[in-house]
């Protein structure tokens, strides 16, 4: 649990503050002509990432504790 709790964290920073990364790496190359995410993209990524940190960092503190 701790090992996964290390992944989640960096990933869901990056998620919350870099969302149009995350895009380029798994969006960008199914369309011709998009040049930037859509809002609805970035949001539910940023959201995502809020979790996935949140997520993270309980993992963290649960294996100090348990």
């Amino acid at each position: 649990m701790f090992i996964l709790s290390i992944v989640l964290l960096p990933m869901g920073l990056v998620m919350l503050i870099q969302p149009q990364w995350i895009w380029a790496i798994s969006e960008e190359w199914k369309s011709n002509d998009a040049t930037e995410p859509s809002d609805l993209y970035l949001l539910s990524t940023r959201l995502g990432g809020v979790v996935s940190t949140l997520v993270g960092l309980g993992g963290i503190i649960a294996s100090f504790f348990l």
